[in-house]
């Protein structure tokens, strides 16, 4: 197999994680955990802070603290909350260390030994929140807070301020061609398709070149330009060559680069889609492989600020709904195509109809003392549930029904959807294919009343084992499938299934394998003992313990 960098943006150290920055970090670890069950090669996932700029001197000056302290205790924030959140990260890079800095000083200097800087006057309208230029088309009038007229960004309402000062510049608009022509020999290097689109339609726009230093007098907190110390490099510049620096550049980096896949936020989709790459061949390197962009989330329909006091906190809701529930709630909910919106509510019912409800209650009745008074893995029986060569022709012979055949055909083809899924960046809808399955297999059990077997009677002994064997062989499915976005409640549920660390990944995952004629490993063992309900339901009050907290 070979190497893959899967890599989050680094997060801006100006204030605390909230549940955007989680989703960007969730949808990345999920992509890494089910690469790692597919056994498809060395995998990393990197993160990190981005702690440059004129925002974090701001805002440092602001709260008292020097930069380096605010970056600190903001960093070890981002740690925490990814760590609490079982995000599998394996390097954390921070700009201010001293290999980035020295990654980013050999960067400029490739930059220039290709001709790609000059230094010129530039002057514009300067968004200190963005840390970027915008042109007079992305911005409208309005009043501050005093009521004087101003200017601000049409997208995030963040005011700006004209600027005129002497910059290097970056030529841009030498890259127009050959960014044109790396998108259009890669149509899947930028997912979803929309986002893809929507940068070819940038290209076809002006392109001016770009000013990528900012006078040193104006902006001290950052990495000076090499050989001109009235300089400070560009934050952007800075923080996108994080991904060249944490794979050792600029002596290791190509045993990884450039193998890689960013996943980053609708917001910084230009920086990534249009900058970087262009920077990258400028200095002589090629575009990542893909760059996997998604929405944002809203609440309650409204986006999500400090003014309006609605900043989801992800640790809150950790704690209020359990690591696994909020990953699950995130990734099954969250579509990258579009912005979504939260609202405890929501959480609560998601996850006490699918995990709870359907999952969790499944795996209670399938493995009941009533009903499986041995604790084994029951074995099926080929005479109660024939083979049928296609499910769609299937009319179901003796008690088998044809949507039982149904049931089996889909949790067959189930794994190779989810990979497709996960490969095509839409996790929740792997996720909602296995929601799809849970249901059926429910409504399998219902159908068939197990309960009601007397196991003394030979026949109806043998139907009703070989009724759960193939409800234990489908959550086997699901709780393999189910690892890389709720790893704990994955490994519990496996555990009760006596399906050992080896027996876990995507590679070996066979579907009733006797229904096939093949034997099956698992048929007469022992189960893991019973580790109780696999996720707790959750009552009303949850949603109003929360919303105190999130007020």
């Amino acid at each position: 197999g070979r190497r893959l960098l899967l890599s989050t943006p680094i997060f801006y150290a100006n204030g605390p994680p909230h549940i955007g920055h989680l989703y960007s970090a969730l949808l990345a670890d999920a992509l890494l955990r089910h690469r790692r069950l597919r056994a498809a090669g060395p995998g990393r996932l990197c993160t990190g802070t981005d702690e440059h700029g004129l925002k974090i001197q701001q805002a440092a000056a602001a709260a008292g603290a020097t930069p380096a302290e605010l970056c600190e205790r903001v960093s070890g924030l981002f740690r925490q909350a990814l760590a609490q959140a079982g995000v599998s990260f394996t390097d954390f890079t921070r700009t201010s260390e001293p290999r980035h800095q020295r990654a980013v000083q050999h960067f400029w200097g490739a930059l220039c030994d290709g001709g790609a800087l000059y230094k010129g006057c530039y002057e514009g309208w300067y968004c200190t929140p963005e840390e970027c230029f915008l042109p007079e088309s992305q911005l409208e009038e309005r009043s501050d807070a005093q009521g004087r007229p101003c200017k601000v960004s049409l997208e995030t309402g963040h005011e700006v301020h004209w600027t005129k000062e002497e910059n290097y510049m970056f030529r841009l608009s030498a890259f127009r061609d050959p960014l044109q022509n790396w998108l259009r020999d890669n149509p899947r290097a930028i997912s979803p398709d929309p986002f893809y689109q929507r940068v070819l339609r940038w290209l076809d726009e002006d392109l001016p070149d770009l000013s990528v230093s900012r006078e040193r007098s104006r902006l001290q907190w950052g990495i000076p330009v090499p050989s001109d110390p009235t300089q400070t490099i560009y934050v952007w510049v800075d923080a996108l060559v994080n991904y060249l620096s944490v794979v050792g550049y600029p002596e290791s980096h190509s045993a990884w680069w450039p193998a890689a896949h960013h996943v980053v936020g609708k917001d910084i989709l230009k920086f990534h889609a249009l900058y970087w790459p262009a920077l990258l061949l400028a200095a002589g390197l090629a575009p990542p492989e893909r760059i996997l962009v998604h929405s944002h989330w809203t609440v309650r329909g409204q986006k999500m600020s400090k003014s309006l006091g609605n900043m989801v906190d992800p640790a809150t809701c950790m704690g209020q709904f359990g690591v696994d529930g909020f990953r699950y709630f995130l990734l099954r909910q969250g579509v990258p195509e579009r912005d979504c919106d939260y609202y405890d509510e929501k959480v609560v019912k998601l996850l006490n109809s699918e995990l709870a409800d359907a999952l969790g209650g499944l795996l209670n009745r399938s493995t009941a003392p009533s009903i499986n008074p041995s604790n084994t893995y029951p074995c099926f029986s080929e005479p109660c549930f024939p083979k049928v060569w296609d499910s769609r022709e299937a009319k179901g012979t003796g008690k088998v029904s044809a949507e039982d055949y149904e049931l089996v055909a889909a949790v067959a083809s189930l794994p190779a959807q989810v990979a497709d899924y996960f490969e095509g960046f839409q996790i929740y809808k792997a996720l909602e294919c296995i929601a799809q399955c849970v249901r059926q297999t429910n409504g399998f059990f219902q159908r068939h009343r197990p309960w009601k077997l007397d196991r003394r009677d030979t026949a109806e002994r043998l139907w009703l084992d070989t009724l759960l064997h193939i409800t234990l062989e489908c959550l086997r499915v699901y709780g393999t499938l189910l690892q890389p976005v709720v790893p704990h409640m994955a490994d519990k549920l496996l555990s009760r299934l006596a399906v050992g660390p080896g027996e876990r990944g995507l590679s070996s995952l066979t579907f009733l394998a006797r229904y096939d004629g093949k034997p099956c490993p698992f048929e007469g063992r022992q189960l893991g003992p019973d580790t109780g309900i696999l996720f707790q339901r959750l009552d009303k009050s949850e949603t109003t313990k929360n919303g105190k907290q999130e007020t």
